[in-house]
């Protein structure tokens, strides 16, 4: 599982990419600074180039910690600027066959990572603790992706495979890292979270409830089934989101969200959606594009980051207000049909055989572990 190639902290004010030098220089790590007037790109290079399976991750003070593969250990440390150079603080390391960062903590200083066993999954703190890496808690089944579901840190969603299918999964940081169900929409369903919005409680979801895998949307705490939009299902095109709009509070259904759509040789291209209007917009981003990275703004602008030989570090920005289109920066609306303007009504799972999702004001409180 390969972390994102551009990661922003949950603030928005870094982000974090392993970039590819000129010629021999090989892989090095690289930290944005995204809270100024214009974006600004720094350089953490160490005495050698790293490795491409390097993985890197913004803190909210500016250091970038990154996971390197040593022999049979996966070291941590902590990059950054000093003076001309890197600064290099050493976390320590965990032996193990295989060890993922997770994104990005909402507190903006913790780090956590899951390392794959045989028939368990092991979420360890590796900054943020008393001292070097933790053991939090084990999961059993093996997990993947990592979703926050709350800005205190505590609960965190996981994809889990366990008996030939995958849930996603609450675990509770505060209860010992006690399990509880998230999603299950029917029970031979493979039902994975993608991606939440903490303000408005958006859910993206894939399962393959409907019959064939498809997209969905939900709400945090709601009894009402997920949704299956019609605008979602592009037969020549896979669409993964990366990015949502915050401070929409309790209007889910106004949220902009945006999708990486890959179109294999065609390339990829931004999608955005909102569950109120049914409708998904196309737009070719912008050259250069860190293709599936960019973050929204509360008042509804898309940022894009970008990179080009005469541009090593830029945003191009796309405003949608409302049911009007206004492009700035080096976005391309010419192609910007829409798929299915008239679609069918969003799908839903036949209730009869569809378990109800457990609201998240009671994932904490499940008294049996799963």
């Amino acid at each position: 599982m390969r972390r994102a190639a551009f990661t922003v902290t949950v603030n928005g004010s870094y982000a974090a990419r392993l970039a590819l030098g000129r010629g021999a220089d090989g892989w090095f790590p690289e930290r944005w600074t995204l809270d100024g007037p214009e974006p600004y790109a720094v350089s953490l290079r160490g005495k050698q180039p790293e490795e491409a399976d390097s993985e890197v991750l913004p803190l909210a003070d500016g250091r970038v910690l990154i996971r390197r593969r040593v022999a049979e250990r996966f070291a941590l440390s902590l990059l950054y600027p000093a003076g001309p150079g890197t600064g290099e603080l050493p976390l320590g390391a965990i032996e193990c066959l295989y060890l993922s960062l997770l994104p990005p903590a909402p507190d903006g200083s913790s780090a956590y990572a899951l390392v794959h066993r045989e028939r368990s999954t092991a979420l360890w703190l590796v900054h943020g603790g008393s001292g070097g890496p933790e053991l939090l808690a084990t999961v059993p089944g093996r997990c993947t992706g990592g979703t926050w579901l709350d800005r205190s840190g505590r609960l965190l969603a996981l994809d889990r495979e366990l008996d030939g299918l995958t849930k996603a999964v609450v675990v509770d940081l505060r209860r010992g890292g006690e399990v509880s169900p998230l999603l299950q929409i029917t029970e031979k369903s493979n039902d994975r979270l993608l991606m939440a919005e903490l303000d408005s409680g958006l859910l993206l979801v894939r399962s393959d409830a409907p019959g064939t895998d498809r997209l969905g949307w939900g709400v945090l705490g709601s009894s009402r089934p997920v949704r299956f939009p019609g605008c979602l299902r592009l037969p020549d095109a896979h669409l993964t989101p990366f990015a949502a709009q915050p401070g929409q509070g309790l209007a889910p259904e106004e949220c902009f969200v945006a999708f990486r759509i890959d179109r294999g040789a065609a390339g990829s291209w931004v999608g955005v959606w909102r569950p109120v209007t049914k409708r998904l917009q196309q737009f070719t981003g912008p050259a250069g594009w860190l293709a599936g990275a960019g973050m929204w703004t509360a008042d509804a602008e898309l940022k894009l980051p970008y990179v080009t030989p005469g541009v090593p570090c830029a945003l191009a920005r796309l405003r949608l207000p409302e049911e009007t289109t206004a492009v700035s920066g080096p976005i391309s609306a010419k192609a910007a049909a829409l798929e299915e303007e008239e679609e069918e009504d969003d799908e839903e799972v036949d209730p009869a055989s569809a378990l109800r999702p457990v609201p998240l004001q009671q994932a904490p409180c499940a008294r049996k572990p799963v």
